[in-house]
């Protein structure tokens, strides 16, 4: 598979060598390699003289293996065996503990430990629906406001769409803003019996229903909370409204990362469209494990028709008699005219053996041509799925990466993925 000279190629080394760039936010549907890709970019700039900071929100904890870390957590950790001026350091995003430190840093100690200790914001900090997406833009500002790094690599959860992760932080912030949440609050800010009788006659309808649907204890739970939470619930939005105008800035790049298959590029076509909507930066498309050929001159067609050949070939030797199978199969130093085998010998099983050699030869080289023309079908499947991408968005510069035989686990692969990303090379000669 070889890039389309139509489509510009993505230049990535000077992306990682500019510093402007201070953000590349690597974006995609789930599966498609943006763990390794955030990882390869973030070897290559430290290794080309930057100090840069790879933040993963990947379950699977790969980026802690690859680059030789025994874990990775809320904490930047530094990597060692970096070959090159710069530095590298990895993390890994603790949802509960990044809320906590919103909490922690907006609270009194004595409001911090009500909100900490609540049910209800235990539930929410764990496993609210956009929560991780929000915490993942709350520790990108965080680690931006630190400027303690050149590059930071933010790796995107794995959400179920890449859009949830542009939406999640407007929509905890609209969450926590919202009606509802001020609804549930005006009790507490009116106090003593009004509060109360605010309580018992503007809400007896929702708490009356809720309360049958969750329990009591749940409403008071979070009303504890809201009322703990009330001085907090600005700085979330404001927060929110910060960080996206950081993803907006010029020294962010998105890069999408995709697999050559017709619903990640899919994806990726939505996600180019939206972040032109929202007016975010996209530097282009990653296009990863790309396959390729070393043979691509021989055809499908042509690999079956030989194939064929070789099987129809086949059947045609057996056809010329156990006479002339026998002289082709002969040992050395032997002939047709050799004696007899003597008692106990069993000629018809050793030249059915020696009449089988040659037939497995052609077997053996039919198959592997059928497995060709089979990955040459595969080629032109993902040729024709790219060039649909490149169709509809022109616009966008690409890079693939090949497809490599085995999981990236250490450095060394990383450095290789990162040649690829920067070489932009056709998949010739992938395994």
């Amino acid at each position: 598979m070889t890039v389309d000279p139509a489509a510009a190629p993505l230049e990535v080394d000077p992306l990682l060598d500019d510093p402007e760039t201070r953000i590349i936010v690597c974006c995609g549907s789930g599966g498609v390699g943006k763990t390794t890709t955030a990882a390869a970019l973030g070897v290559r700039a430290a290794e080309r003289g930057r100090k840069v900071v790879v933040l993963t929100i990947d379950p699977a904890r790969r980026l802690a293996q690859s680059m030789g870390i025994d874990s990775l957590d809320n904490t930047p950790r530094q990597v060692k065996g970096i070959e090159g001026p710069g530095e590298l350091h990895a993390m890994m995003l603790d949802m509960k503990r990044t809320f906590d430190e919103i909490v922690e840093a907006h609270a009194d100690q004595d409001r911090a430990r009500a909100i900490l200790e609540n049910p209800f914001y235990q539930s929410l900090s764990a496993g609210f629906a956009g929560t991780q997406e929000y915490m993942a833009m709350e520790k990108l500002g965080q680690l931006r406001a630190r400027e303690e790094w050149d590059l930071i690599v933010v790796d995107t959860p794995p959400s179920r769409s890449a859009l949830d992760f542009l939406d999640a932080p407007k929509r905890l912030g609209s969450f926590l803003d919202g009606k509802f949440i001020r609804l549930l609050m005006a009790p507490a800010k009116m106090g003593g019996r009004a509060g109360m009788k605010f309580l018992n006659v503007g809400m007896s309808m929702m708490t009356g229903t809720l309360g049958k649907l969750l329990g009591g204890q749940f409403l008071r739970d979070v009303q504890t909370f809201v009322a703990a939470m009330d001085t907090m619930f600005g700085g979330f939005r404001t927060r929110a409204d910060a960080t996206y105008r950081l993803l907006q800035a010029p020294g962010t790049a998105f890069l999408v990362v995709a697999a050559p298959e017709r619903d990640a590029l899919r994806e990726a076509a939505y996600f180019v469209e939206r972040l032109a909507a929202e007016e975010m930066p996209l530097a282009g498309l990653v296009l990863n494990r790309v396959h390729g050929s070393g043979a691509a001159r021989l055809s499908a067609e042509r690999a079956r028709a030989a194939a064929e050949n070789l099987e129809e070939g086949r059947i045609v030797d057996q056809g010329h008699g156990k006479n002339g199978v026998r002289e082709a199969a002969s040992p050395a130093g032997s002939s047709p005219d050799s004696p007899d085998p003597g008692p106990g010998q069993l000629p018809h099983q050793e030249t059915e053996s020696q009449t089988l050699e040659q037939p497995s030869v052609n077997q053996l080289t039919a198959g592997l041509l059928r497995l060709h023309a089979e990955r040459m079908q595969v080629l032109k499947r993902e040729q024709r799925t790219r060039d649909r991408f490149t169709a509809l968005h022109p616009e966008v510069p690409v890079t693939e990466v090949a497809a490599l035989p085995g999981d990236v686990h250490d450095l060394a692969g990383l450095r290789a993925i990162g040649d690829r990303l920067a070489g932009g090379s056709p998949a010739t000669g992938a395994a």
